[in-house]
């Protein structure tokens, strides 16, 4: 098909102003937190899913490459237009639909933000466990492509955990209904968990019906400076084997902690070499029991520093660090790549003693942080 022709018939489906072939879009669409640009021929943003299926019908026709995109803030390059095309947008499909709330069931649209969802049910007194870093510009639709995880995903697990059906579409431009809104859902082929984590190749939600859980009472953040990264993962281990199973958990080394301090401005305490987030939640009783037990636990491994959070903003303060990870660390290199590596919790003092071994092998930065279940390595 003539390009042409193309954007007349996308601006048919979808109204002209929701179509573009402009540099700046073309740019900004055309890459993901990598910033690894691959230019897509066209930005489209439908509206619903007849139109998505529309979109996709005239692909399917034409032989034409469809790229869908949610916050297109992730690092695996699945929102990435590499063979150009169609680049597919859903930030318009930005709706919370339902929060049912004696059946702790939400239907929300993909190109709602992470956080803004997390909000809404809170407000009910609900809530949504998984919590991407960059939940403040993710979508849900990205997290389902990428079954996102977060800190939370210790105790509570990933976002495919809580995703009980959907909406979607598929290359051909069939819209299919998978899953429903309840737990025990087992007749026929398990679509939605198919759906999960398939990057946008098998398909495009439109909407998404999430499993919620009662908001716990109360929580606390420990935040726990250690001499090693190695110590640090040792007082995880520790945590684990007494039987708490933390509601958020961060492992900090102590490049990333040097470097957020730069960034910031904020001091360290001599020889800090890790940084050890912890949340605890549940009812009040049972918060204050296991904090004092995290704090004990880190006590005998050999904590340097100790901080309770006693309020909501000081336990947001701690978990800031968190957050301004990623662009501290950018900005020691004009350039990074992100590698989440896997490994038992038990081994993770072992991950960390390859990459120190790789680092100094290859005169190379890797500073590693992460929930630890997992170890955000970066390379600079």
């Amino acid at each position: 098909m003539k390009h042409d022709q193309l954007i007349l018939e996308l601006q048919s489906i979808v109204g002209e102003e929701h179509v573009s072939t402009s540099a700046d879009d073309r740019a900004k669409y055309g890459q993901d937190a990598l910033k690894e640009i691959a230019l897509p021929e066209v930005v489209v943003w439908p509206r619903t899913a007849d139109e998505i299926a529309a979109v996709m019908r005239l692909a399917n026709r034409d032989r034409i490459p469809v790229t869908p995109r949610a916050g297109g803030v992730g690092y695996t390059g699945g929102a990435v237009p590499l063979h150009g095309g169609i680049l597919l947008s859903v930030t318009r499909m930005n709706r919370i639909l339902e929060i049912d709330e004696p059946n702790l069931v939400a239907i929300a649209e993909p190109g709602v933000i992470t956080a803004d969802f997390q909000r809404a049910v809170e407000a009910k007194g609900l809530f949504f466990p998984p919590d991407p870093s960059s939940l403040e510009e993710s979508m849900l639709g990205g997290n389902i492509a990428e079954n996102a995880g977060g800190p939370r995903c210790v105790k509570y697990g990933v976002t495919g955990a809580y995703v009980l059906g959907m909406t979607f579409v598929t290359a051909t431009g069939e819209i299919v209904k998978a899953g429903g809104r309840t737990t025990k859902n087992v007749v026929g082929f398990d679509l939605t968990s198919l759906m999960v984590g398939s990057e946008g190749m098998l398909g495009i939600a439109t909407d998404i019906t999430f499993r919620l859980l009662p908001l716990p009472e109360a929580n606390r953040t420990v935040s726990v400076i250690f001499a090693t990264a190695r110590t640090a993962a040792a007082c995880v281990t520790a945590i684990m084997a007494n039987r708490i199973i933390p509601a958020k958990l961060e492992l900090i080394d102590g490049f990333s902690l040097r470097a957020v301090a730069d960034y910031t401005g904020e001091p360290l305490p001599e020889n800090a070499g890790a940084l050890l987030l912890i949340e605890v939640d549940g009812s009040p009783g049972e918060v204050e029991r296991e904090a004092r037990e995290v704090e004990r636990i880190c006590r005998e491994i050999g904590a340097i520093e100790i901080v309770v959070a006693e309020t909501a903003e000081e336990s947001e303060r701690l978990w800031s660090v968190r957050r301004k990870m990623s662009p501290a660390v950018g900005r020691l290199r004009p350039r990074k790549l992100n590698q989440d590596v896997v490994v038992p919790r038990t081994r993770i003092p072992d991950l960390l003693e390859i990459v120190d071994e790789i680092s100094a092998r290859l005169d190379l930065l890797i500073p590693c942080f992460d929930t630890p279940v997992t170890a955000i390595c970066t390379s600079t």
